[in-house]
């Protein structure tokens, strides 16, 4: 079903049905949708270093024997943060997959054994925990490390590196066997099991690497994947800034399933060396101008069908994979529990088919679990605490998920799209779908006005008139309230903008109240244009044009950083500022049609579009009136601790004026006088109600 049929403007990215995505309101695509940016997150991943290591073939060979023989040959790859990110918004731990308009995806277990090389069948990866590395790291390593290198159950990758990265051709069999430990710590540590302390490794995987042969008995395949899972979900939350696991794994999945952001490759070589993820060493992805979040947010709210590669592997020579791992990849399609210590994920293929190149029917619905935080004791071993993961995960050959040759996929479209997340950034902006909204609860108002009610019962009456009522009320609130929408669009500075941003105005030290009347809805980032909009309410306007003249003094700078708090009065530092140049537009048609006979003056909403480098210019339409130009000056005390702007011009304001809102002019003097009161609502006002009121009046002497 195409999404511009079901909502074409895009106003409801969904769920509708809540039922799947039950976590929305904490997902991160939340925050998105409602101008929170948060840029890109922090990827740890420690790979950089790894090629610092000096292996002797003793050593090469007992990696080979513990399972990390590919792993040790996959190099560091530049990670795409950006990329990165825009995935993560996409990801969904109530199914572990991607949420795109095209379908879930996710990554597999069979993607892990092609992509690193790693088991995926065999023994949990779980055992012992420990909150003090000395003991740990004394037998198995040799050598305890010095309080500085550790911190609880953890140690330093640096005083791995430090202490082990290199061993003598000659040392004796039980110095090459503890050195080849300190480095599969490291290695797993800065690949498959980052964390997102840095620089840190938990010493709990080291008596896994006691016996090398039993070692390559365990799932590190399955293990690396329930890591990544979990660091999945913990990214997808709003709250979160940072993310780890395996995220070569991530990207170079991505690279094989999506053309987003994919680098430049021979094809003909894509599939000749195992692990795959080799297919991309030294490779670049070009230009990245402008490849920020936004960018990768827009190109996967827009995926289509021909974006997507379901089965990147079927051209694939089969020799070159490892027959220990060919011979597991049917537990690719196993709907299991993957576990890693205290993290277990259900491993869930029936929800992407397409990737084993069966057709995708309606999935069943997931059972909820709740995500426990294990015991991490000193000593505890997680086997007991886990029953239940562990025995789902020794049945996995048993739940191997097959195809349904009749699935209608279009059945399958039509639930996915109620109840998955259509959009994360917006496909129009708060300012667009504002006007259309108040477009819309005008055109309700008319109708309702000029619907006959002859022939109609009672109810039937009082039916219309509730909906004549509440669309007044709804264009009272929007049309004649203290607030009108205005924002900048979100602009990623090289910092993290976490929620809104706090302003201070010189010379005060007041915060936004909470209960400040005053409000704001910041426009999403697809608008590319940057504005700031205040709301002026004219008590009488006997003026029919204006020519302003500007004081030096006045007008604020605008301060690009700040996104979703746009402030007329704002801070200015030095020479680099903004003026605030404004095009007041009056929209005489959001005028209340209610006005009282007596004349009494409307409120008229102005959105005030900044432009860096222009002033605004506009010529007035007076109804029944003469144009009478007028000089006004602009006092100091219109905007408290406003910075100084230099050679600006202001111009003239476009007013639509009724009859009844001209008050009639003495003719006492050759001069005449009037007083025009402006009050400008500031979105986000770092002031009291009292004290808007107060300073922001502004004076005009004719």
């Amino acid at each position: 079903m195409d999404l511009a049929l079901m909502d074409p403007y895009g106003t409801n990215p969904g769920p509708i049905d809540g039922s799947v995505l039950y976590d929305q309101e904490k997902h991160v695509s939340s925050a998105v949708w409602d101008g929170q940016e948060r840029g890109a997150l922090r990827c740890h991943e420690h790979t950089s270093k790894l090629d610092q290591w000096t292996l002797t073939e003793k050593q090469i060979e007992l990696v080979d024997q513990a399972g990390f023989g590919y792993l040790r040959l996959i190099p560091a790859i530049s990670l795409d943060n950006p990329l990165i990110s825009a995935l993560v918004e996409r990801w969904r731990r109530e199914t572990n997959t991607f949420h795109l308009n095209v379908g879930e995806m996710t990554v597999t277990l069979k993607d892990v054994a092609l992509l690193l090389g790693l088991a995926i069948d065999g023994e949990p990866v779980i055992g012992i925990t420990h909150t003090t590395c000395n003991s740990v790291c004394e037998r198995y390593l040799g050598r305890a490390p010095e309080s500085s290198y550790t911190s609880g159950g953890m140690v330093k990758l640096s005083w791995l590196k430090e202490f082990f990265s290199y061993c003598p051709e000659d040392a004796p069999l039980e110095v090459i066997e503890c050195h080849t430990r300190a480095y599969l710590l490291y290695l797993v540590g800065s690949t498959i099991f980052s964390t997102t302390t840095g620089n840190k490794v938990p010493v709990m995987y080291l008596p896994l690497f006691e016996n090398f042969d039993l070692c390559g008995k365990y799932a590190w395949g399955s293990a690396a994947l329930a890591f990544l899972y979990r660091a999945l979900g913990n990214a997808s939350l709003r709250s979160q800034s940072t993310i780890s696991g395996c995220l070569t794994l991530l990207q170079c999945w991505s690279y094989f399933h999506l053309n987003i952001g994919r680098p430049k490759l021979n094809t003909d070589s894509m599939h000749d060396r195992f692990p795959l993820v080799l297919s991309w060493k030294g490779k670049q992805s070009g230009p990245t101008t402008n490849r920020d979040v936004v960018f990768y947010r827009k190109a996967l709210d827009s995926l289509k069908s021909c974006d997507v590669e379901w089965l990147p592997y079927r051209n694939m020579d089969s020799t070159v994979i490892p027959e220990d791992i060919k011979s597991n990849l049917i537990l690719g399609r196993s709907k299991t529990m993957l576990i890693c210590f205290d993290k277990a994920e259900r491993h869930l293929p029936n929800r992407c088919l397409r990737q084993y190149g069966m057709f995708q029917s309606i999935p069943e619905d997931v059972q909820r679990w709740e995500r426990k935080s294990r015991g991490v004791d000193g000593g505890v071993d997680l086997s007991g605490k886990m029953e239940s993961e562990i025995n789902e995960w020794l049945e996995r050959r048993f739940h191997i998920v097959e195809g349904d040759d009749g699935a209608d996929e279009s059945d399958y479209m039509q639930w996915y799209l109620r109840i998955t997340r259509k959009f994360v950034g917006r496909p129009i902006s708060l300012s667009s779908e504002f006007q259309r909204t108040n477009a819309g609860l005008r055109e309700i108002a008319r109708m309702a006005d000029t619907f006959s009610t002859n022939g109609l019962d009672e109810e039937q009456v009082d039916l219309i008139n509730s909906i004549r009522t509440i669309a007044h009320e709804c264009l009272r609130d929007q049309v004649g309230g203290p607030y009108i929408v205005s924002a900048t669009p979100q602009i990623e500075v090289g910092k993290r903008i976490r929620g809104k941003e706090r302003v201070r105005r010189k010379g005060t030290g007041k915060r936004l109240r909470k209960d400040d009347p005053a409000q704001y809805i910041a426009a999403s980032e697809d608008d590319q244009s940057q504005y700031c909009g205040a709301t002026v309410r004219v008590e009488q306007l006997p003026l029919h044009h204006l020519h302003r003249e500007e004081d030096h003094s006045q007008l604020c700078p605008v301060d690009n950083e700040v996104t979703g708090l746009d402030m007329i009065n704002g801070d200015g530092e030095g020479e680099n500022m903004q003026l605030c140049n404004a095009d007041i537009g009056f929209d005489h048609s959001e005028l209340s049609h209610e006005a009282g006979e007596e004349g009494n003056a409307e409120l008229i909403h102005a959105v005030v579009k900044v432009d860096d480098t222009q002033l605004f210019e506009a010529t007035g339409k007076i109804n029944d009136s003469q144009l009478c130009d007028v000089m006004n000056e602009v006092k100091e005390s219109q905007f408290s601790d406003s910075a100084k702007v230099v050679d600006s011009q202001i111009c003239d304001a476009t007013n639509e004026v009724g009859d009844s809102e001209l008050p009639h002019v003495t003719s006492e003097s050759d001069r005449q006088t009037s007083k025009v009161e402006a009050e400008v609502v500031l979105e986000s006002s770092l002031e009291t109600p009292q004290d808007i009121a107060q300073q922001s009046k502004c004076s005009v002497v004719v």
